[in-house]
């Protein structure tokens, strides 16, 4: 968020397809918009509700127990024996989080498709906890990484059921063993080809692509220079490696410039003279999960090449998201895949299945699944949801299915647009880019995250709100996640309800854009 104009205009390009997207959006700090009042308000708010907590541990949790009937759990230490929580994560838990802990915690008892039945939960007066009441509502689903619609029902053929009759639900053995099924070397093969890599492998979890892969590239004397708002998998990932560690402000192609120009000159660490780094390699995402701006990916390839570093791109959000054919974010810039060394990607978000892949050379391929831990010590990935990932990948091929795996890409990215133009109509503070289908909603205040969901929850939306710590102190926010399985009915009648709970909260913070809306 911060590349200056200079920035974008020396190193990005236009995507495939020629059009100029709204860039400038995207690359908005969202600390820079924020309105001073709601600034404070927030600190204080924040001020406000740590005095409280103060007082009732200072008072005892006994006498409040007795006073009010709360029950209040207590830290279960015994003589001897260290906390099991930090004092601090011990007190956000009790005094914070469980003010608002039924807006994340929320069961549901569906497949999540454009509808989601989300069970219900009993709000008492100074109750700790607030169970489930039995009932349950029908709601709007705008908070699941269904981009493609494959998570609802007619999201298979019959190709993955003859899958599990055929292998069961599990290989139950890692991969190097007595894992690996024929379905399995297929989708490595469907993977490969339709990323434009020569080999692929896929592993059973989408966190443990990253966490478990990137080891395998690089290590001790080594340089990882990550962006500043990568995914914690790819944190995970680098810390695991023992390399050392550089971070970028995020999408900002100068400093990441900057960085590379600075390790290079200063070497490795704790050497008495200059000593190169054994490698470096660069990890980005192709659209970030919390921002929903996509990668400046041909700024970063050039710089790649400037450098010689290796280029590691996590397409978890962007793989069947992005792109005309849904290839992600390679082929949204129109990038030539063999620019990027390494092409990760997980099955979570597009395919409606579960598990990760990595695809690049045959050598490095060949490396990791003889030395990563999850072909060796994890259970391979359910044949059946392999099945289901050759399914959706020979569907947007065209492969299965004539033109409806073309016409899902281009209903995600139509339903995008609408949606983000509307919000932002609105007056409301929307991050990202046009294209993502990712549209975050700066709430800013604490005090809205419960609010916010609850009244769109009441209203028949399911929605994601987001807060600290998975995001900076003022900058809550609500993250609206689109499906190509949503109509634009759907989103219409969506829409109308967030107007209404965004005029109740006071979340439309731009009236530039109201005004601007008014006069035309």
């Amino acid at each position: 968020m911060g590349a200056s104009p200079k920035a974008r205009e020396g190193h990005l390009a236009q995507p495939e397809d020629g059009v100029v997207r709204h860039l400038e959006d995207a690359e908005d700090d969202p600390m820079e918009r924020i309105p001073m009042w709601v600034a404070c308000s927030t600190y204080f708010g924040y001020a406000y509700l740590f005095l409280l907590g103060f007082i009732r541990d200072f008072l005892g949790r006994k006498l409040l127990s007795r006073l009010f009937s709360v029950k209040d759990d207590e830290r279960d230490t015994r003589p001897g024996y260290a906390p099991l929580l930090a004092d601090f994560e011990d007190f956000y838990q009790r005094r914070l989080y469980r003010r608002v802990h039924d807006v994340f915690d929320r069961p549901i008892c569906s497949a999540p498709g454009p509808y989601i039945d989300v069970m219900l939960r009993d709000f008492q007066l100074l109750a700790a906890e607030r169970p489930l009441n039995g009932k349950v509502q029908r709601c709007l689903n705008l908070g699941s990484y269904n981009y493609l619609g494959f998570a609802q029902d007619g999201g298979a053929d019959d190709f993955v059921y003859d899958t599990l009759q055929k292998y069961s639900v599990s290989t139950c053995s890692p991969r190097s063993e007595m894992g690996t099924a024929p379905v399995h070397v297929e989708l490595e093969r469907q993977v490969a080809d339709f990323v434009g890599k020569p080999a692929a492998i896929v592993v059973g979890m989408g966190f443990a692509t990253n966490s478990t892969l990137i080891p395998c590239l690089v290590g001790r004397g080594g340089l990882i220079i990550s962006d500043s708002l990568n995914h914690s998998s790819i944190v995970s990932g680098a810390r695991t490696s023992r390399a050392k560690i550089k971070t970028f402000k995020h999408n900002d192609i100068e400093s990441l410039e900057e960085v590379l120009k600075a390790a290079i000159a200063e070497g490795q660490p704790g050497s008495t003279a200059y000593k190169p780094w054994k490698k470096i390699v660069i990890l980005v995402e192709g659209l970030y999960s919390m921002e929903g701006s996509i990668c400046r990916l041909p700024g970063i390839v050039a710089l790649k090449k400037k450098y010689k570093a290796y280029l590691w791109v996590d397409e978890a959000h962007s793989i069947g998201a992005l792109g005309s054919n849904g290839r992600g974010v390679v082929e949204y810039w129109g990038c030539d895949p063999d620019d990027i060394d390494i092409l990760m990607g997980t099955f979570t978000k597009s395919f409606g299945a579960v598990g990760g892949y990595v695809a690049s050379s045959q050598e490095l391929v060949d490396h990791m699944k003889n030395v990563s831990s999850s072909s060796t010590y994890a259970a391979s990935m359910s044949p059946a949801c392999a099945a289901q990932c050759i399914y959706a990948l020979r569907l947007m091929k065209g492969e299965v299915g004539g033109s409806e795996g073309v016409e899902k890409i281009a209903q995600l990215r139509a339903n995008s647009a609408f949606f983000r133009k509307r919000l932002k109509e609105m007056g409301c503070h929307v991050l990202g880019d046009d294209d993502s289908p990712i549209v975050p909603v700066m709430l800013y205040s604490a005090a809205k995250i419960g609010a916010f969901s609850r009244e769109c929850l009441q209203r028949g939306l399911a929605v994601v709100v987001v807060g600290f710590p998975a995001v900076p102190l003022l900058l809550s926010r609500v993250r609206f996640c689109l499906s190509a399985a949503h109509t634009t009915e759907m989103l219409e009648e969506a829409l109308v309800k967030i107007g209404e709970v965004a005029d109740m909260t006071m979340i439309k913070y731009d009236t530039s854009q109201v005004t601007n809306l008014v006069l035309e």
